[in-house]
């Protein structure tokens, strides 16, 4: 007879796989060679997991840490299966481009909304394999420039940032064009690789209301710096650097940096045009050349970025850091750093004298978010 330790541990390592998994496949093993039915391997895999995650098995005052795991088990395992039989469900629609013909998972709603674009899940085939990916298709055509912002963003960023800074950036698969039936309106959205267990900042200032630990605040902070700062050095500056459009994933330590459709690009990496749009609702977010329709310049960035660490530690940050803060957001952009790589430096010297040697510290979001 098993031990409660034990059944403990399995559960845990079950969580832990179900965390890493960037796609069902990760879970349950590769798909089968020809459309069909989930391999037994595969249905082994997943008969597995489920009693270890089953919430009437779950370790004691873990009942709802399991039921949130098994219904995301559930959730892959569907999306296993639909992948292995051919990726169609009864209300999906296809686009095809000259690249790829995409599945379009149609249901009650998109994946997600932002403020001018819908994400809707996708798949396709590539090279004989289903990738999973999302569309992003603005409302209204009107909002295709800046669809193209975010597409000329990151094949800039692709070509110029270091090929080992490119985790900190949605991947574009291509863009595609889509015309209305009724009304002749064309829009242009962005196919993007798909992203799992990540959480935007917003999300996790809502699990934490009092404010992150600084000291879990400082691996975000920093990776943060190094993606504005590479896609700076590209000519990038992203402009709407704002707690929804920061991703981390807590296990791994992971940050993305997304939604490139307010940004400007330029053929040198210290002058750009104007930001040609802003979040509604993060106007006090914004540094005063935004506000006064000025150039965007990498500063711009670095302050943005400041301020998402200081909405995101909610006043718990120490003496050091908060003057770290006030140098980082001055209110002349001329007077900020403008170079989130060589900034790394001293966010290092400020964290050493707030907290002493740095220590990998473990960061987990609630089961529940």
């Amino acid at each position: 007879m098993r031990s409660g330790r034990d059944t403990a541990d399995d559960f845990d390592t079950a969580l832990r796989a179900l965390a890493l998994a960037e796609d069902p496949t990760a879970l349950f093993g590769p798909l089968p060679s020809s459309e069909g039915p989930p391999p037994p391997a595969a249905t082994s895999a997943h008969r597995r997991l489920a009693r270890l995650l089953h919430p009437d098995r779950a370790p004691a005052r873990r009942g709802a840490e399991a039921a949130a795991a098994f219904t995301r088990l559930t959730e892959a395992w569907s999306r296993y299966q639909d992948m292995a039989g051919g990726g169609l469900g009864l209300d999906d629609l296809t686009l095809a481009t000259r690249a790829h013909t995409y599945h379009v998972r149609r249901g009650p709603g998109p994946l997600a909304a932002g403020d001018i674009a819908d994400l809707h899940e996708v798949r396709y085939k590539d090279g004989g394999t289903w990738r999973e990916a999302v569309l992003k298709l603005p409302r209204s055509h009107r909002d295709n420039d800046l669809a193209t912002a975010e597409t000329t963003a990151l094949r800039r960023i692709r070509e110029r940032a270091p090929a080992g800074s490119r985790a900190f950036y949605p991947e574009l698969v291509e863009q595609i064009r889509h015309r209305d039936a009724a009304t002749g309106a064309e829009r242009r959205g962005n196919v993007l690789t798909r992203l799992r267990g990540f959480h935007s900042l917003a999300d996790v200032r809502r699990a934490h209301p009092d404010g992150v630990d600084p000291r879990d605040a400082a691996w975000m902070w920093r990776r943060l710096l190094v993606a504005v700062g590479n896609a700076n050095r590209a000519g990038v500056v992203h402009g709407a650097v704002v707690p929804e459009h920061v991703l981390i994933h807590p296990g791994r330590h992971g940050l993305v940096l997304v939604d490139w459709c307010y940004s400007v690009t330029s053929a040198a990496a210290h002058t750009a045009p104007h930001i040609p749009a802003m979040v509604p609702h993060r106007g006090d977010l914004y540094p005063e050349e935004v506000l006064d329709r000025r150039p965007a310049v990498p500063a711009t960035d670095v302050h943005m970025a400041t301020r998402c660490v200081e909405y995101l530690t909610a006043g718990r940050l120490p003496r050091p850091l908060r003057a770290f803060v006030r140098g980082c957001t001055l209110p002349a952009p001329e007077r900020r750093p403008g170079d989130g790589i060589r900034l790394l430096g001293e966010l290092d010297e400020a964290l050493e004298r707030a907290f002493g040697p740095r220590r990998f510290r473990p960061f987990h979001m609630p089961a529940t978010v």
